[in-house]
């Protein structure tokens, strides 16, 4: 049976793409599972449609990323820790600790976004990056003062 791929299928194909499978994987998995559409004209016009959305609302989303993504190359946080002898801090600065500033200031992002390799231990001045996106970075800037 020939069909087209919705979406991307692992070691079958890409959305879009129009492909020969066994019957019974077409009608018991593929097509239930909305994956794939049994192949006709009126299919490919429906197909056609769903990726010039799907596109508009990638790139809407991207924009939001990118307004996102400059909010927070302007916002510097500034943490406020205690300290022990020879300015040790008590504790560390994480990245939901950044969240939660970020939070604060208007600016919603997923801790897991927030690209620390190891929470900060040492008061200073630190660039954070965070990943919005696979092709979307910006840097916070984060204070750690007494």
């Amino acid at each position: 049976m020939e069909v087209i791929l919705r979406q991307d299928v692992d070691r079958i194909g890409k959305s879009g793409d129009r492909i020969k499978v066994k019957d019974g994987y077409a009608r018991n998995y593929l097509i239930p599972r909305g994956l794939a559409y049994e192949m006709s004209p009126a299919k490919l016009a429906v197909l056609a449609e769903e990726k010039k959305l799907s596109t508009i609302r990638e790139q809407k989303m991207l924009r939001t990323l990118q307004d996102i993504a400059n909010a927070i190359e302007r916002t510097s946080l500034t943490v406020k820790v205690l300290v022990g002898m020879e300015d040790k801090i008590f504790g560390s600065v994480t990245s939901q600790v950044i969240a939660e500033l970020l939070a604060e200031k208007g600016i919603e992002v997923d801790r897991r976004k927030i690209q620390l390799e190891e929470p900060i231990k040492a008061l200073g001045v630190y660039e954070v990056l965070i990943k919005l996106h696979a092709d979307i970075e910006a840097k916070v800037k984060v204070w750690v003062v007494k």
